[in-house]
């Protein structure tokens, strides 16, 4: 990696390479589009859960959806410490996530929990190929961060496929 003068340096927050931020915030985009739906369906479901398990599931997917939605932020404000944009609308989320949105009318509480369950392992995938991105370009910051949420986001997988074996 280039050493930056100091004048460099004091001009930005980070030792990357112009590359090496585009790369990242590329990555970062989509993620982000991912996560703020995967955000919305987990409080869909919270918001139309049926039942007998209600309030638990119903419980369960709020404590998820304030973890991930907690995300959010700190995957913009990543974006932007490294000197790059972020999303900005609705619409630049839809252009960018790679998780499907669920517009179903009526679905039963083990189809609700499959659905998050397997977008949360979807979304281990994407964290884990953005880490990748991340160690190409020696961002251990990003990275870091990244840990932190694969590690939340198979803790919520796992919860979830453990209730899916009593369904």
């Amino acid at each position: 990696m280039p050493v930056q003068t100091p004048t460099q340096h004091s001009e930005s927050t980070h030792d990357l390479s112009r590359k090496g931020t585009e790369a990242i915030a590329t990555a970062l985009r989509p993620l982000l589009a991912d996560v703020f739906t995967l955000y919305l369906k987990t409080k869909n479901f919270h918001w139309h859960m049926t039942g007998r398990s209600f309030r638990d599931y119903h419980l369960l997917l709020d404590e998820q959806a304030a973890q991930i939605f907690a995300m959010t932020d700190d995957i913009a404000e990543r974006a932007r410490k490294i000197g790059e944009t972020t999303l900005r609308s609705i619409g630049d989320i839809a252009r960018h996530q790679r998780l499907q949105d669920s517009d179903a009318q009526s679905l039963t509480a083990r189809e609700m929990l499959t659905e998050l369950a397997a977008d949360n392992q979807a979304l281990a995938r994407y964290l884990r190929a953005t880490h990748g991105i991340c160690d190409e370009h020696g961002d251990v910051a990003t990275a870091s961060l990244i840990e932190t949420w694969i590690d939340e986001t198979e803790r919520r997988t796992w919860f979830l496929l453990e209730i899916l074996k009593e369904l």
